[in-house]
This record gives C-alpha cells, structure tokens and sequence, in this order.
C-alpha cells in the first residue's frame, strides 16, 4: 500500500466499518497512522473485524438513527483520543421495493440511517472541529441518489439527500477550517457479490473501465479529501466510479 497522506497526528472516525467499503476506509486511514475509531450497529462483526481495543483503534457499537446514541459515541471517542478530526459517514442498508409496495418502516429505516445518521453525527462532530479550527467531513452517498433506480426510492432520496446536506455544511462550516465533500462509489463489496451472474454483467458492461473497483481504491479518493493537502476543496461530490456517472 503506497501512502502520500500523513495522518499521525488525527483522529479519524468511521462509520459502517464492520465490512465493505467502512473496513477498507478504516483500515487505509489506521495504516496511514490515525487514531481510528470504527463504529458499527453490529457489535459481533465489529468484534470480527478489529477484535479488541488498541493504541490507535476503538471499536464503538453505534446506531448512527440513534441521535442520543451518537453524541455519547462522539464524546466517547474524543475522551479517549482527545480529538476528533475526521469523520467518514458510511453507514447505511437498504430495503428495497417498489415504491407502491414500500412500507413506511422500509421508507423511514432507510432514511433514518442513511441521510438521519448522517446528520447526526456531523452535527455531534462539529463543535469539537470548530473548536480546534480543522476538520474533515466526508460522506458517501450514491449514483443512485443522482439518478434513481427501480425499487430503491428511499434509498435514492437518502443519498440524493445527503448531496445536498454536504453542500450546506460546506457552506456553513468553511469559516472554521472545515471540509465537507462526498464520494460516489462504485466497489466490490458483499451487495455487488449477491447479484445474480448475468445482471452483473450487464451492470459491469456499462462500466467504462471494465470493472468494479477495490474497497481500497474508495479509501484512498476519501483519505485525499481528508488530508491538510485538500484543505481547499469543500462541497464537491467526487465520482469513484470508473466513469460509470459520465
């Protein structure tokens, strides 16, 4: 793994880092020299994936819907490493449907995760990045978001959602030394494996590069925008998508 973004001196917190894209987030930003906290509503995967607490690794079960929850995550987090510098909001399910056969559960739980827990914990984050006149926000959200997809209305309107909440928190928090931007992602993980054979490889024609990218390769595009070196992007929504989004 080729390093160019030190991260000695940060504490980076990473949600959703039980598997997937959050793992290898998580796991980028800890090797580059964080102090990482991974957060997860599982606590039994969490345990999988990191084992115990470390020098420079804390794992926190965390509901990210869970506005309470949150801030006692957040200040658990600055109380055993002192700051909090980065956050990677992650986290997310789906429950997909037609939108006329949705549930109002299967709406709002989406939702809830998605764009609520988003919101949560950048707000729970905020005062302790203000306060020490950096910070770094980066949220993932989706080419569905921007362009919708069959079955998943609520999932399409959380990451629609959450482009327009970077932009705002851009906008707000630029004065104090804070970033806020967001990834499109297109990688391998457990969701992309689980489609039958022959729709992936339709999915996988449309990809001007011919494949779905590596987990790692969404960490690197996310450890750029949360490095000092990118201290002068704010509010933009970056495709990692191999050009799928042209």
């Amino acid at each position: 793994m080729t390093l160019t973004c030190d991260f000695s001196s940060r504490t980076v917190l990473v949600t959703g880092a039980g598997q997937g894209i959050g793992e290898a987030i998580a796991a980028y930003f800890h090797a580059a020299g964080a102090r990482v906290a991974v957060a997860d509503w599982d606590g039994d995967v969490l345990a999988r994936t990191w084992g115990a607490p470390s020098e420079r690794m804390l794992p926190v079960v965390l509901d990210v819907a869970d506005p309470d929850a949150v801030t006692r995550g957040i200040d658990s987090v600055v109380d055993r490493f002192g700051s909090i510098d980065v956050v990677v909001n992650n986290a997310g399910i789906a429950r997909d449907a037609v939108v006329w056969k949705m549930t109002d559960d299967q709406w709002r739980s989406v939702l809830d995760v998605h764009l609520g827990g988003t919101f949560h914990v950048t707000r729970a984050a905020i005062p302790h990045m203000r306060a020490a006149g950096f910070g770094r926000i980066v949220n993932v959200t989706s080419f569905t978001g921007m362009h919708g997809n069959v079955g998943q209305s609520n999932y399409a309107a959380a990451k629609g959602g959450i482009i327009g909440f970077t932009k705002s928190v851009a906008k707000e928090t630029a004065r104090f030394g804070i970033t806020a931007n967001a990834i499109s992602p297109n990688a391998a993980t457990a969701m992309v494996a689980a489609i039958p054979e022959e729709q992936l490889a339709a999915m996988t024609a449309t990809v001007p590069m011919g494949r779905f990218a590596e987990p790692s390769e969404m960490a690197a595009a996310v450890a750029f925008l949360a490095s000092d070196e990118a201290g002068y992007i704010t509010g933009a929504v970056v495709p990692v998508d191999g050009g799928v989004s042209m």
